[in-house]
């Protein structure tokens, strides 16, 4: 039973065993979840370790196409984040490659709403629920 005025609980988003392609897909595909529910909300996104071996010209031109892809879906929902997103909180694994790191840092600039990025999922849930429990204007 819903109780009105009750903030809801923010969106926990599970990532950390997946491959970073589909992690980010999953992120993306919940994030447009949330924005098609038209309801204020905030999200803790549980991001994955980077692979054990890296390989960056094999890896570019594989992900190119869903690369392109995810920046095209998070261009389209983006504007629901600006309107309805309080906050999403990326718990990252310590040894985040330094590059998916500054685009997590980015912020709002990307995402359109408020960021806050740790490695104490703690401290995200607590983020983000702050966030939540004061949903009386837009998201900023």
């Amino acid at each position: 039973m819903d109780i009105q005025g009750a903030a809801p609980a923010p969106r926990e988003i599970d990532t950390s065993g997946l491959p970073m392609d589909q992690a980010q897909a999953l992120v993306l595909d919940e994030l447009r979840a949330l924005t098609e529910r038209a309801e204020p909300f905030a999200a803790i996104l549980l991001m994955p370790a980077p692979p054990e071996a890296r390989t960056p010209a094999a890896s570019a031109s594989a992900s190119g196409t869903s690369t392109a892809d995810r920046v095209r879906a998070l261009k389209l929902i983006r504007p629901g984040l600006t309107a309805l997103c309080r906050g999403l909180a990326f718990v990252a694994p310590a040894d985040i490659p330094a590059e998916r790191l500054a685009a997590i840092h980015s912020g709002e600039q990307l995402w359109g709403c408020p960021t806050m990025v740790t490695q104490d999922v703690t401290a995200a849930r607590a983020w983000a629920g702050a966030r939540v429990g004061g949903l009386t204007g837009p998201a900023r």
